[in-house]
């Protein structure tokens, strides 16, 4: 599947989840959606499908759960298991929260996914030295820092397919008048409100949310 869907599904699943961290401790969502995106390979990896880890935490001194052994930079190095991928979400924010050289990445806000990623790389949560980079680089391909807003719920954006046998629409939200195009009409009075085949819809912009829609609609 192409990179986007990948991350549209994962988005799909685990967005709700970040979120509630985020709220719970303070971790920006985005932040915890690119780190699960990356460790899990988009929850593809042999550790997330089968021990439900969706970032890479090893069993450490102070993990009394359940465990899987998986090749990293060693052979069989212990991992952390998980009944779900929420079990996951939820001991990786434990986990940033009790270790002490994640400290000070609390002080930060949870809107600056920026130094966020750059203070777990320098923390030492992972050995890439580009880990920052490719974390920023995914929160921003997939717009996932409109999480860090608190909204749970996002719309999903997808470009317009064009019919052979159907004529692209326009519309002019600044005129009260009745404009018909291949045998559609819309009325220009019900601003962003368009009708296809007596089916109402509306085409979202960037940074509609359905609460955002909820409350103009």
């Amino acid at each position: 599947p192409a990179m986007s869907s990948l991350a549209q599904s994962y988005i799909d699943k685990y967005g709700e989840m970040a979120v509630r961290e985020m709220k719970r401790t303070g971790i920006p969502a985005s932040i915890t959606l690119a780190q699960g995106m990356l460790e899990s390979d988009f929850g593809r990896s042999p550790l997330a499908t089968q021990a439900n880890n969706h970032f890479g935490i090893k069993c450490h001194n102070t993990w009394n759960g359940a465990k899987a052994y998986f090749d990293d930079e060693t052979k069989n190095e212990c991992f952390r298991k998980y009944k779900s991928a929420e079990d996951s979400y939820r001991d990786h924010s434990d986990y940033l929260v009790t270790t002490p050289r994640y400290k000070s990445l609390f002080s930060l806000s949870s809107t600056d996914y920026k130094g966020w990623a750059h203070g777990l790389k320098k923390a030492g949560y992972a050995t890439n030295p580009n880990y920052a980079n490719l974390l920023i680089s995914n929160i921003e391909k997939f717009g996932l820092h409109a999480y860090d807003t608190g909204n749970g719920k996002r719309v999903r954006y997808r470009q317009e397919q064009s019919q052979p046998e159907q004529k692209r629409i326009t519309y002019n939200t600044g005129s009260d008048q009745y404009s018909q195009q291949g045998g559609i009409v819309l009325n220009a009075g019900q601003g962003r409100i368009k009708e296809l085949n007596r089916i109402q819809y509306i085409i979202v912009r960037d940074g509609d949310t359905y609460e955002s829609l909820a409350d103009e609609f």
